[in-house]
């Protein structure tokens, strides 16, 4: 339901109940670790013992990562055509990139390196941004049409965002040149940079800053479903027939599409962030290092006085991750199914510097699902080339899994990783009670958790 509020419409059961959840992903085109070095860092990481650069690259690099919390949430079948559900999440994301690998090298390959002085270097722009927010959904879902073979589902979720802390810093038209190991020319550029009033403030012990409401905003997801049921839904996925709203998901082809968190969220900026005119006859690259235990504020501070601060706004809006999803589900014999799914970003422009992105990738996963267990074999490629393969299992109330671990454990380096894992309500079976049509009948049967 998360990524097409149409799936909660006609589902197989009168409650959804979700206890906990996590979801997190990470991953960049530029540097690889060995696995060595991520089980056990080392004080400081050695290039090309600890680590590799994609030095060689004609094509840009980008760094993401993204991750939610998926807090106790419930879904109520209203009736047999039409759902409601509340949904709280924990989110955060960020996003860096569109650096040409040629700046890359000069910035990475021990900076300053002297090999790098007398050319002349571009950034027509490049990005960091990252947001983490509260997002309470409330969704409403139905079945508009069914006529025993097509059935239609639509559905919205309107949602409240409460952010926590966001932040941006871009870099548009830069000219630049290194003359010697002691002294570097910045032609033109210009380094805008925002961030929201509570890092400055940031509380330890972390979790003290996750408050409900902070700053507001508002979100929006649409979706719609279709289902082919050729002979009525019956004998496909049936394998819960005595649910509640038993042939829900008895369907031979289910194809879906939504767009997702549409919206975003106001914060007004720490009094320290401000935009700056790079340019610069004479500056020596050693005061540009980030220095050891320094920390990124300080870092940021003190380099930003080496410039001439540019009029700017005191508050910015961090748009949230919008993008379409289309997916397709084939139900081979009600026990084995193959799924499509593809996620494109909608904000991956350079036009805004405070906005969030998801990576585009197109997922296929042959699954095979049961009443009280599944199997997933994701395979997955993004918009960078990178393939991963995956597996993900569901025990009862229990789903684990991780999309890319199968190519991770035969690769010798890591840029990537990801994981997810749910605990849901079990199944619920109350004994004795009235027959079909009496008081209460099978729709308080059973509270459980179908595959979505």
């Amino acid at each position: 339901m998360s990524t097409n509020p149409a799936a909660a419409a006609g589902t197989r059961y009168k409650w959804d109940v979700n206890i906990i959840g996590a979801d997190v992903r990470a991953g960049n085109t530029y540097a690889s670790f060995t696995k060595s070095a991520l089980l056990h860092q080392p004080e400081s990481y050695v290039r090309n013992r600890d680590y590799f650069l994609d030095t060689s690259a004609s094509r840009k690099q980008y760094g993401w990562g993204i991750g939610e919390i998926m807090m106790p949430s419930v879904l109520y079948s209203i009736d047999e055509r039409q759902s409601v559900a509340f949904t709280w999440r924990i989110r955060g994301v960020g996003n860096a990139g569109n650096v040409e690998t040629p700046v890359a090298n000069f910035f990475g390959i021990d900076f300053p390196n002297p090999r790098y002085t007398g050319r002349n270097y571009n950034i027509d722009y490049a990005s960091v941004a990252g947001q983490s927010w509260n997002e309470f959904g409330f969704s409403y879902a139905r079945v508009i049409k069914d006529d025993g073979e097509n059935r239609w589902k639509a559905g919205v979720t309107i949602k409240y965002l409460s952010g926590i802390a966001a932040g941006y810093g871009a870099v548009d038209d830069a000219t630049f040149v290194m003359n010697t190991r002691r002294d570097a020319t910045i032609s033109r550029g210009t380094l805008r940079v925002g961030y929201s009033e509570a890092v400055d403030n940031w509380e330890k012990p972390d979790y003290k800053n996750f408050k409900l409401f902070g700053n507001p905003g508002v979100g929006l997801d649409l979706g719609v479903i279709y289902e082919w049921r050729p002979d009525g839904g019956d004998g496909f996925a049936d394998y819960d027939a005595d649910a509640w709203n038993p042939d829900a998901s008895t369907y031979k082809l289910r194809i879906g599409a939504s767009v997702t968190d549409i919206g975003g969220i106001f914060y007004k900026k720490a009094p320290a962030s401000s935009d700056v005119d790079l340019t610069i006859d004479h500056i020596s690259p050693d005061s540009l290092k980030y220095k050891k235990n320094e920390g990124w504020q300080r870092y940021y501070r003190r380099v930003r006085d080496y410039f001439t601060p540019v009029p700017t706004y005191d508050g910015f809006f961090m748009a949230t991750p919008a993008a379409v999803h289309l997916s397709g589900d084939y139900n081979i014999d009600g026990r084995f199914f193959i799924s499509a799914n593809a996620v494109v970003g909608l904000l991956t422009g350079t036009k805004d510097d405070s906005k969030n992105y998801v990576v585009t990738q197109l997922q296929v996963t042959p699954h095979f699902d049961i009443r009280n267990f599944g199997a997933y074999l994701p395979l997955v490629i993004n918009r960078f080339g990178q393939a991963n393969a995956g597996i993900g299992l569901r025990a009862g109330p229990l789903v684990i899994g991780s999309a890319s671990i199968i190519t991770n454990l035969f690769r010798s380096t890591i840029n990537r990783a990801d994981g997810f894992i749910a605990l849901r309500v079990p199944l619920i079976r109350l004994k004795g009670g009235e027959s079909r049509g009496g008081r209460y009948g099978n729709q308080l049967k059973q509270v459980s958790c179908p595959p979505n």
